[in-house]
């Protein structure tokens, strides 16, 4: 025979308001965000290593290009002291600094692509204290 002081249904699953309910909801709602914070981190982090190799490719990039201008600028410096006056030394010197300058903007856009702030989980950190602060508040309100 069931205690009529009993606030739970006969079924013996919590009624909404008591205490179990909540306690239940509580925690149902707390694993709930917590799968939501782990997958916005996940994605978050594969979207930081996306940026990250994007940054190693323009680093690579900027190596090529380097590697060219020098290639460029020696050749250029060889004709040059061959031919002191000509205007083909000239060109090939314009051609070399083109290449360097290239090379420099890539391998500078490639650093900071790769810096580690861009690493940063920015928008899962904000999410977190967010939550935090929400959940503080209809505990204490």
């Amino acid at each position: 025979m069931a205690d009529p002081t009993d606030a739970r249904p006969t079924g013996g699953a919590p009624s909404p308001g008591s205490i179990q309910g909540l306690f239940a909801d509580a925690l149902r709602e707390t694993t709930d965000l917590a799968r939501k914070e782990i997958a916005l981190f996940r994605t978050e982090m594969s979207n930081n290593l996306r940026s990250l190799f994007l940054g190693l490719a323009m680093m690579v990039g900027a190596a090529v290009f380097a590697v060219v201008a020098l290639l460029v600028l020696t050749d250029a410096l060889v004709k040059w002291l061959a031919t002191v006056v000509h205007s083909e030394a000239l060109s090939a010197l314009i051609v070399g600094a083109v290449f360097l300058v290239i090379g420099i903007g890539l391998a500078l856009w490639g650093r900071s692509a790769m810096s580690l702030s861009t690493l940063t989980p920015t928008r899962t950190t904000r999410q977190v204290r967010q939550d935090a602060r929400v959940l503080s508040e209809r505990v204490s309100g």
